[in-house]
Order: C-alpha cells, then structure tokens, then sequence
C-alpha cells in the first residue's frame, strides 16, 4: 500500500513558478514510478510527467516540456514537481500517482493522491 499527498498548490499569476510536493509513507515507496497528472474543470485527467524508481528516467507531456522538471528523493519519499512559466492554461488540481510501470495512462496507476489546486492567473 502506497499513500501519497500533495501539496504546493495555491493561486500566482502567470509567468510565475510553484513547486509540487508529493510526500508518501510506506515501506514501498521507493518501487514505484511517480507521475504527475491533472484535471481542469470539465476535461479529462492528462499526464503531466513521470519519474522512474531511481529518478534516472523522467517523461514529460509536449504541454509541459521544458517548463516543468520532476525529481525525486526516495530518502525522504517524496517526489516534486517544479513547474516554471506558468500558464492559464495550467490550471488545474494535480495529482500525484504511483504505477509499476512507467506508463502515461492514469488508467495503470494504482494509488493517488487527494489533489492539490494551481491556479494561473492571467
């Protein structure tokens, strides 16, 4: 069982950066990729990024590539998500998730996190 929380969130303006934290408890965290996802209102949930177990392999969405950099440190099972430039578009709530495999479908991510909102204003 992996338990994941984020937090960071909060309300900037555009051109501004935010850091996400998603902060885990368990034994196992350390197994598990790490990705990031987010849902607007009235769209889908959308793959942010991931990060391998070692942290060594890092994918990112075309939308974020370049702004946001995600890192980890299995010492303090936690994993972040520095997001730089942002974008009205970038708002959303994000959601940290944990996967045995490094996929890009929420679909093959097994434990979530409750959320955290960014919002960008213009």
């Amino acid at each position: 069982q992996v338990q994941l929380v984020e937090s960071g969130g909060g309300l900037v303006q555009a051109g501004d950066s935010l850091r996400l934290s998603c902060a885990s408890s368990g034994p196992t965290f350390r197994d598990y990729y790490i990705g990031w996802f987010r849902q607007a209102p009235g769209k889908e949930r959308e793959f942010v990024a991931v990060c391998s177990q070692s942290a060594a392999t890092t994918y990112y969405s075309d939308f974020v590539k370049g702004r946001f950099t995600i890192s980890r440190d299995n010492a303090k099972n936690t994993v972040s998500l520095k997001m730089n430039s942002l974008k009205p578009e970038d708002t959303a709530v994000y959601y940290c998730a944990a996967s045995r495999l490094g996929a890009r479908q929420a679909s093959l991510y097994n434990y979530w996190g409750q959320g955290t909102q960014v919002t960008v204003a213009s």
